[in-house]
């Protein structure tokens, strides 16, 4: 039987694997030639050094992670139900949460530039519109829920036995609502 060829590809998508179901700091490359059932020498062909490999992961952890929370979003309430799409990701994929959030981001020296490079730029206009609100006011409540689900959702991901959905649902749901009521008290102001 020939020996199968190893290819970067297999590679990432093993280290991903490993991540997914162990949490990054599982990535190695012996964990790697294990779950490949091979050497450790084509693991090191491909790599560099592990910093790189777990950008990649990183990289393939983003993908999925748009991918997941597209099938949870409700276009009639797209900025509610993407909050929540990003917290069911926390329970039911603790470790890829943990690698979309923490993985390092460069360039970044306030909250401001945090939303710049993560939110979606179209979501403060159809926030705006949905809500009858400016779209600075709509930008100031995005970020105040970008900021508020990253926080809550990491608590819930590394939480054992685990918050329940339920409490951190309606967590998220007060504080919506709380940001929201600020919100539309700017809107009175202005």
């Amino acid at each position: 039987m020939p020996k199968q060829k190893i290819t970067k590809e297999m590679v990432v998508e093993a280290a991903f694997e490993l991540a997914r179901a162990e949490g990054a700091e599982h990535i190695t490359v012996n964990s790697i030639a294990r779950k490949l059932s091979c050497s450790v020498q084509p693991i090191y062909s491909y790599c560099q050094n592990m910093e790189g490999l777990r950008q990649e992961v990183a990289v393939k952890a983003k993908e999925f992670v748009r991918e997941y929370t597209s099938v949870l979003t409700d276009p009639e309430d797209l900025f509610r139900s993407t909050g929540r799409a990003y917290l069911r990701l926390a329970e039911d994929e603790p470790n890829i949460f943990k690698i979309f959030i923490m993985h390092q981001r460069n360039n970044i020296s306030s909250l401001y530039d945090l939303y710049a490079s993560e939110a979606d730029p179209g979501v403060p206009e159809a926030v705006a519109d949905k809500l009858g609100i400016s779209i600075s006011a709509a930008k100031e409540l995005h970020l105040n829920m970008l900021i508020y689900t990253i926080g809550i959702g990491t608590i819930f991901s590394v939480t054992s036995p685990g918050i329940s959905p339920e409490e951190i649902f309606s967590r998220q749901e007060k504080a919506y609502n709380a940001f929201l009521e600020q919100a539309l008290k700017e809107k009175i102001h202005e």
